[in-house]
């Protein structure tokens, strides 16, 4: 069993940035793949970031690539979400989640732990 506890989300004008942290407790950390997620009203969930075991593979979906960068550190069992340029696009609902897995998928059904969430609201 892995809980994950999300926070630094917030309120943040147009082109400002914003670090969300995901903290695990429970089982090994580090025998786990790591995403990011958001949602929106009406749509389903999206990977916007993912990052393997060790840090050596990351994925970001293409809204995102250049602006958000994900990392952890296994050590402090938290992995992180910097975001940066933030436009009002961005405003979601953003959920960490689990994958006990050799690699990261963008796919959500394959994650087996998520965060409550923690909501970004991004103001023109």
């Amino acid at each position: 069993q892995v809980q994950l506890v999300e926070s630094g989300g917030g309120l943040v004008q147009a082109g400002g940035s914003l670090r969300l942290s995901c903290a695990a407790s429970g089982r090994t950390f580090s025998n786990y793949c790591m995403g990011w997620f958001r949602q929106v009203p009406g749509k389903e969930r999206e990977c916007v970031a993912a990052i393997s075991r060790s840090s050596g593979s990351t994925y970001y979906a293409d809204s995102v690539k250049g602006r958000f960068t994900i990392s952890r550190d296994n050590a402090k069992k938290t992995v992180y979400l910097q975001m940066n340029s933030l436009n009002p696009e961005d405003t979601a609902v953003y959920y960490c989640a689990a994958d006990l897995a050799l690699s990261w998928t963008p796919t959500a059904y394959h994650y087996d732990y998520w965060g409550q969430g923690t909501q970004v609201t991004v103001s023109s």
